[in-house]
């Protein structure tokens, strides 16, 4: 019998149920993390395709999945409130319905970002002192782990409350899903100098200083983030979007100058060939989509944003990270520590 229930938008992103339907039947076959038979999806969208991919992989019928029809779909290009006001039925609409109404433990999407940013707050509220989500995500490190980085774009400018809202919601992340028991967390600056950066960025450091349960380390500039030195980076949605672009960027044009590298002539193409092994390893390391999968942090449920044109591997990402913050009950320890640190952030 599940005991965890994903729903999941079938027609958002790029590729709709032609990925995301692999992917399924790759969490259910093959899963290292947890038993495939601890966990149930709930499938909205368009019932015709969805049938047909389900038929496809010889998934119709399966005890582990259940469909439901959508009305209509949320657009890429739509705009977030006509999404909000005019899409009442859609499948990102009722996915997130089914978290709120207690049916899932979790929302994953590949959609329209905007509109379920807009649709999730709006069906399932914030936390208690939170006013918007931010969007945090994990990057690779240098050293073993991963560093959790927020905000990814959700809210371009932050004060110092809100910054270090962020700092206690990617705290309670990372100890719930890495089990890191004092997460260091960093606030990136132009220099590691308190006096270093803008107001509001030594305002939040005087907050964080102040909140018990916050392994704050001080100021990081942005050529440490990879470091590994520290496990949560927060940053306002501008600079955090900007990096994280920059970062997939960088991993695209590294990847390609090594394969023309290897392609130069017979000698480099058989070095290529010897170092082969190596090459797709450091290829798997620095790949973007080992990394799918942004959490909406600060909902009063788990909601998860895959990449629009993820791939089956990389939607497989997306989906273990929803259902690990479910059985982790992430949004719950973050309610806990916010109220803890309230008299602090008033």
């Amino acid at each position: 019998m599940a005991n965890i229930s994903i729903a999941i938008d079938c027609m958002g992103g790029d590729f709709g149920p032609s990925v995301i339907i692999p992917a399924i039947k790759s969490i259910l076959s093959n899963s290292s993390s947890f038993a495939p038979d601890s966990i149930s999806f709930q499938l909205f969208g368009q019932t015709k395709e969805i049938d047909t991919f389900l038929s496809d992989l010889k998934l119709v019928n399966h005890p582990n999945i259940e469909v439901f029809a959508s009305e209509d779909d949320v657009l890429m290009t739509d705009k977030p409130s006509v999404a909000l006001k005019n899409k009442k039925k859609s499948s990102m609409r009722l996915a997130l319905e089914a978290v709120r109404d207690g049916r899932a433990h979790a929302c994953v999407s590949a959609g329209n970002t905007g509109a379920l940013m807009a649709i999730s707050r709006f069906i399932l509220k914030m936390l208690p002192g939170i006013d918007r989500p931010a969007i945090i995500s994990s990057l690779p490190t240098y050293q073993t782990g991963q560093v959790y980085f927020l905000d990814l774009g959700a809210n371009v400018d932050c004060d110092e409350k809100r910054l270090a809202q962020f700092a206690i919601m990617g705290n309670e992340l990372c100890k719930g899903l890495d089990g890191i028991e004092s997460p260091r967390v960093g606030l990136l600056n132009v220099g590691e100098e308190e006096i270093k950066g803008s107001d509001k960025l030594r305002k939040a450091a005087e907050l964080l200083d102040r909140i018990d349960g916050i392994n704050y380390a001080g100021f990081i500039e942005g050529n440490h983030i990879f470091s590994g030195d520290y496990q949560v980076v927060v940053t306002d949605g501008f600079t955090g979007n900007t990096v994280l672009k920059a970062s997939e960027g960088l991993s695209h044009f590294l990847i390609s100058r090594i394969k023309q590298a290897f392609h130069k002539n017979w000698w480099t193409r058989f070095i290529g060939l010897l170092a082969k092994p190596m090459i797709n390893l450091f290829k798997d390391e620095i790949n973007p989509e080992r990394y799918n999968g942004a959490c909406l942090i600060g909902l009063r449920g788990v909601v998860i944003k895959s990449h629009g044109s993820a791939n089956i591997d990389a939607t497989a990402c997306a989906i273990e990270e929803a259902i690990i913050q479910a059985k982790q009950k992430v949004p719950s320890k973050i309610r806990d520590s916010l109220l803890k640190a309230s008299q602090n952030l008033d």
